[in-house]
């Protein structure tokens, strides 16, 4: 491997690390460590391996096939259930953008002191600004290294000193105790939800056209897919661990979105919790550009129109506007005053019911030697994508009914 792809994997991993986690791992396992301790770490292991699956099979697909998946959902599934996929995924772009740029006021309302509401157009503000204006290797340093600041969480981890021993019994799946089964379930596919958001795999596969990938990058894609989502959801273990040390024995419920960084200055001070919550602002921040762009990505791909970051607005006129319209929609839904929060929480339950109608089309894709040639499946990719597509459908049933059942994982 050259010098040049050695860097490019570490660029990819380190970004991954510092955007991996958004508001929705925020939010779900910062409550499931607080509601059931250690015990949902496997969770974390089979959404981190299924991103991975699929992660790889959208990066292989802009390889070989020159185009991203969206492009292909309408030749290849039709226009009614292109369409249909289509709507629920704008759908859950938007809800989920809406709660990213909540996160944004929230953060800065935290280092700032000033009032929320003054900050939401102010966070919608910086955020349009650096989509339009930053090209996407400074869109990804600046939010992906400063995201890294989210780090702290595994040292403040290891500084609560939780039993290493139920820690390493959380990743293996059996009875639970604490809250009812309905609940444990709930947040069970909540934190599945937020492994394998559906902006990731489109704005993945978007983003590796934009970088015109090839052949020679198929190497490159596979690592980065494995060791950067591994290395991100290393993250979301040092969330629950660090809820289920110090908020689970206190009883502390983490309604807010600032409360995780209390385990932070718990652990280290003064320091700790600036590293925290700078952390959060700059990975929510990343997740909200990545969630504009992929709701302007599948406009743009499903309807033929001119599109890129790297096109000049002016010659993809539409996917530019598309991509302002995104974050003036989110906006008004932000400015109603709705709880970030809950937002998210609905948001992920919502792309839960989504995953089907983004990961079939994927693996369909995937798979036709029309498009992919003698790069199509091996037998363990198309064993892990067929699993994980069961299991998808599994979840996207029962994540309604479990919401409703359990109001939300409050009981």
């Amino acid at each position: 491997m050259t010098l040049k792809n050695v860097l490019g994997v570490a660029l990819g991993i380190m970004s991954a690390i510092g955007g991996f986690v958004d508001i929705g791992d925020l939010v779900f396992n910062t409550q499931a460590g607080a509601t059931f301790g250690f015990q949902l770490l496997w969770v974390v292991v089979i959404g981190v391996v299924g991103i991975i699956v699929y992660s790889e099979m959208c990066g292989r697909v802009s390889a070989v096939a020159k185009r991203p998946v969206f492009d292909l959902v309408r030749e290849r599934t039709g226009f009614g259930a292109g369409l249909a996929t289509l709507i629920a995924s704008e759908f859950v772009n938007l809800m989920t953008c809406a709660a990213e740029i909540g996160g944004v006021a929230i953060c800065l309302q935290l280092l700032s002191g000033l009032p929320y509401r003054l900050l939401i157009p102010l966070a919608v503000l910086g955020l349009a600004v650096c989509s339009w204006a930053l090209p996407f290797r400074w869109i990804e340093r600046v939010f992906g290294y400063l995201g890294l600041c989210l780090l702290v969480f595994a040292v403040a981890a290891i500084r609560l000193h939780p039993s290493w021993g139920q820690v390493a019994h959380g990743f293996v799946p059996g009875s639970h105790s604490g809250a009812s089964l309905m609940i444990y379930l709930y947040f069970v596919v909540g934190i599945l939800g937020t492994a394998m958001s559906p902006y990731e795999v489109y704005f993945y596969s978007s983003g590796g056209v934009e970088d015109r990938w090839g052949l020679k990058e198929l190497g490159l894609n596979k690592v980065t897919s494995i060791i950067g989502y591994a290395l991100g959801g290393f993250l979301s273990f040092a969330l629950i661990i660090v809820a289920g040390a110090l908020f689970l024995p206190r009883g502390i419920s983490p309604q807010f979105l600032g409360t995780p960084a209390l385990a932070a200055e718990h652990a280290l001070g003064q320091v700790g919790l600036l590293l925290a919550i700078v952390g959060m602002l700059f990975a929510v921040g990343g997740a909200a550009i990545e969630t504009s762009f992929s709701g302007a990505y599948n406009l743009a791909q499903f309807f033929g129109w001119r599109w890129g970051k790297k096109e000049r607005p002016a010659a993809a006129s539409r996917f530019t506007l598309s991509l302002l319209a995104i974050f003036a929609i989110a906006l008004l839904v932000v400015m109603t005053g709705y709880d970030p929060v809950k937002l998210t929480e609905y948001a992920v339950i919502f792309s839960v019911v989504a995953l089907p109608l983004t990961y079939l089309p994927i693996l369909l894709v995937a798979n036709d030697r029309t498009y992919m040639g003698s790069k199509v499946n091996g037998k363990l990719a198309n064993f892990l994508g067929v699993l994980y597509f069961v299991l998808i459908l599994v979840i996207a049933v029962a994540a309604i009914p479990l919401m409703l059942l359990t109001n939300g994982g409050q009981g």
